[in-house]
């Protein structure tokens, strides 16, 4: 229900369980911590630019910064990546009652991509950019290098909350089609 324009907490809720809202908010706060963790980690051992070969021609930690969105696109728009942040997090948040949340793997991932979001957003605007730091390559016979674009515990989470919710979304079509297909059987 809209009241002079803001939503109410009831609509907020969507009539979720406050067990439900627990466990998102502690999967998002260890998702934060880890990630906020990890580029502490990064800033206190690794200069700016450089990098630490862990599996040769394969893997490397680096530290790098990133103004752009996933594989560096939109770079240099920091400030307008973190207010579409902001906007994705209120969205998901308000919204969060549509995306399997009554059950556990709905839950994870959404805390997953809420946790995400709010560690690259800390990075956005206290570091005026994304710490990146994980680096996979293959370094073929002539030097050169073939990079994924390097990433972080942030992006990892959104990732794979992502990823968890294109799955309960495809199981959830799978059981309707077989439902209806028993119906018509």
């Amino acid at each position: 229900m809209l009241a002079y324009g803001i939503v109410s907490w009831d609509k907020i809720s969507g009539n979720m369980s406050a067990e439900a809202n627990r466990r998102m908010a502690i999967i998002a706060v260890a998702t934060v911590f880890f990630d906020q963790l990890t580029k502490f980690i990064v800033l206190k051992y690794l200069s700016y630019a450089n990098e630490k070969i862990i599996i040769p021609g394969f893997f490397k930690f680096v530290h790098w910064g990133n103004t752009g969105a996933a594989w560096s696109m939109f770079n240099g728009n920091n400030e307008l990546l973190a207010i579409v942040s902001l906007v994705a997090l209120l969205v998901l948040f308000i919204f969060r009652q549509h995306f399997y949340t009554r059950t556990y793997p709905g839950q994870t991932s959404l805390g997953l991509i809420f946790g995400g979001i709010v560690g690259n957003l800390i990075d956005r605007l206290f570091r005026k950019h994304v710490i990146d730091f994980i680096y996979f390559f293959l370094q073929p016979r002539d030097g050169r290098e073939i990079g994924f674009p390097a990433f972080n515990i942030a992006d990892t989470a959104i990732c794979t909350g992502v990823g968890l919710l294109f799955i309960l979304s495809w199981r959830q079509e799978m059981q309707g089609q077989n439902s209806l297909a028993k119906e018509g059987a």
